[in-house]
């Protein structure tokens, strides 16, 4: 199936203004019959549902933690993008469309990232009015500073907590929406179906998480803003309950998933210590504004202590490979290139899986206290882990799993290929190609939140009867027994293993195989590994407790069950794509220099892969990839 992605034709500047005036209305007194559920309550979720509340929808927002205040866009820490051009550097929203484009590998949509650098300049003025404390000037203007994959200061930051403050202010607009009772929030709820009539999207089945009750819930459209997959690696920067869970249930039933193999592996994360790790902690790009990155030139220097290493016998590979961007080369380039000194034997640290940033440099130029001033926060929580002192002897960092570009897949209008279903966020596919540049992720959460949904999702009720189907619909009393059966199974096996052991052990094949550089047999062991530990789970998981009480044992066993399915189809597309583009490294495609190696001819297409059971090959659907405004070009930043 070739798949169409609805964009607007004509000229890119007019594309999204003449989109939402060709888009059908709901007028004011309509709007309070229709109602929408949102699944995910963090940037996209939280903003999408506090909008359509402000609007008159009734809107119903379920998180499965006990707070919307606790959803994983909290732990974002650099910024957020916008071509606000303060800085008077020669930004533009041109040039942000350019550098996202091209930071994607040329694998996104110019519609959609076109519309996110337009809307970009909209979400700041949103967050200053509602609050948000961003950093400011000497002279009270904000601040500016600079990301990864460009060449301009665009990125808007609350020193290293914007997600946090972020977050906070679009939970005050929901809290507020909440208050008029336009919107009802679902806490402790945990999507596990979705329950599709006739083709089209009309409601969700949980599970309460304290109550173990299995509940279901009718809406006019469904929006999930659920987050991304990386935790299929088990180790990531990612909190532990992020899972794949709600996109996959969506899969199950009909939504294509796309780009899975788009992974993104983040350059500047605390290294792994042991086998004793549970997850992995980021710290923030933006250490790489002031920080340089750097190995020993020699392997007999790599037991030294830093300080003990003359200048001459540093390495600084970010400055020395990529000289136009230096140590704000982009993340999957900077990982790259991490990965490659330690496979070198220059590595740092333990296991020498390391490599130093360096903040001696910018301490001596403009001192200690602005440092602290900038970054104080992250240092911080550096120290508390490592037990060292940045601000005195180097940071090490090493690449880790940290966010997908892949997702479900969704036209122009968020909506996925399932009719009412529409996907936010990080949950969907379509605006970071095949690598997001730093600081986008906020910028499209609350892109797709605040300014995206409120004109897309009412198009798409305008054409439909309020409340046609509700719960008592035959499906919803099949789907809770779909649910229902599904626990009952994992409880049912009474193995020998635990939900982490055999986690583990995906997250390993998935590392080593499927991980920052890829082959055609290391992605042949992986698809044939995986359903092998899929078959030992089901055979030999030990879940303790039962349904009818809180029991993270039996949560956590769901949501490996769907790792276990979904980890294949990324393998899949990964083994199905025959080149090298941004986060997607196979080692047969690649330069001379080690550079990847892309191959627009065979593969410059949206690849969108159906579920059709357990066992059975996926099926793949393309949507062809235009460029007509920033065209095709080799991806350099040296």
């Amino acid at each position: 199936m070739i798949l169409d992605g609805k964009c607007p034709t004509g000229p890119i500047e007019t594309s999204w203004d003449r989109h939402r005036f060709e888009s059908k209305l709901v007028n004011p007194s309509n709007k309070r019959k229709f109602k929408v559920l949102v699944v995910g309550t963090g940037l996209a979720g939280g903003a999408a549902a506090a909008t359509l509340g402000e609007l008159g929808y009734n809107v119903e927002a379920f998180c499965y933690q006990d707070s919307a205040r606790r959803a994983h866009s909290i732990a974002a820490q650099g910024g957020i993008n916008a071509a606000k051009a303060y800085p008077n550097d020669g930004d533009s929203i041109f040039r942000l469309f350019y550098d996202t484009i091209k930071g994607g590998d040329f694998r996104a949509r110019e519609a959609d990232v076109w519309r996110l650098a337009q809307v970009s300049n909209n979400i700041i003025d949103q967050c200053v009015a509602q609050g948000v404390p961003f950093a400011r000037d000497y002279a009270g203007y904000l601040d500016n500073r600079s990301f990864g994959g460009a060449q301009v200061s665009r990125t808007f930051y609350a020193r290293g907590q914007t997600g946090q403050q972020l977050l906070i202010g679009a939970y005050q607009a929901l809290s507020r929406q909440v208050r008029t009772g336009s919107v009802k929030l679902f806490e402790r709820r945990e999507m596990l179906d979705l329950v599709v009539v006739d083709g089209v999207a009309k409601g969700i089945t949980c599970r309460n998480l304290n109550s173990g009750e299995i509940e279901s819930y009718w809406g006019d459209a469904v929006v999930l803003a659920t987050g991304g997959y990386v935790n299929v690696f088990y180790l990531s920067t990612n909190a532990m309950g992020c899972s794949v869970t709600a996109a996959w249930k969506a899969a199950r039933k009909g939504a294509f998933m796309a780009n899975t193999c788009y992974t993104q592996i983040h350059p500047t994360c605390i290294p792994q210590t042991g086998d004793h790790q549970s997850k992995l902690t980021l710290m923030s790009e933006s250490l790489r504004n002031d920080g340089r990155c750097w190995v020993p030139k020699k392997t007999e220097d790599c037991d030294k202590p830093a300080g003990d290493i003359a200048e001459e016998d540093r390495d600084y590979y970010l400055e020395r490979k990529y000289p136009s961007f230096g140590n704000l080369a982009p993340r999957d380039i900077a990982s790259r290139a991490a990965k490659e000194q330690c496979d070198d034997e220059r590595g740092v640290g333990p296991g020498k899986r390391g490599v130093y940033l360096d903040f001696a440099s910018s301490i001596n130029r403009v001192g200690e206290s602005t440092i602290a001033e900038r970054y104080g926060n992250l240092f911080q929580m550096y120290e508390k882990i490592t037990d060292e002192n940045a601000y005195k002897q180097p940071m090490r960092i090493y690449p880790a799993p940290h966010y997908s570009m892949g997702g479900l897949w969704v036209d122009y209008n968020c909506m996925s290929n399932v009719p009412g279903l529409f996907v936010l966020g990080e949950a969907n596919f379509s605006v970071h190609g095949a690598n997001r540049l730093g600081a986008s992720a906020l910028m499209q959460g609350l892109a797709d939140g605040y300014f995206v949904i409120p004109y897309t999702v009412g198009n798409y009720l305008a054409t439909v009867t309020p409340g046609k189907v509700k719960d008592d619909h035959d499906a919803f009393r099949e789907s809770k027994e779909e649910v229902q059966g599904q626990i009952d199974k994992l409880l049912s096996v009474k193995g020998n293993k635990t939900v982490s052991e055999l986690h583990r052990e995906l997250g390993k094949v998935m590392w080593e195989d499927v991980g920052m550089a890829r082959s055609k047999e290391s992605l042949s062991h992986a698809m044939k590994r995986i359903p092998e530990i899929r078959d030992e789970f089901w055979q030999n998981v030990k879940v303790t407790g039962n349904s009818a009480e809180i029991n993270q044992q039996l949560e956590n066993a769901g949501r490996l069950a769907d790792f276990l399915e979904f980890g294949e189809m990324l393998a899949a597309d990964a083994l199905h794509r025959e080149e090298s583009c941004g986060g997607h490294f196979r080692t047969e495609h690649q330069t001379d220099d080690g550079e990847a190696m892309r191959d627009d001819e065979n593969y410059c297409y949206v690849g969108a892969w159906e579920f059709k059971g357990p066992g059975k090959e996926f099926e793949l659907h393309k949507e062809p990839l235009k460029f007509e405004n920033v065209k095709l070009a080799v991806r350099s930043y040296k």
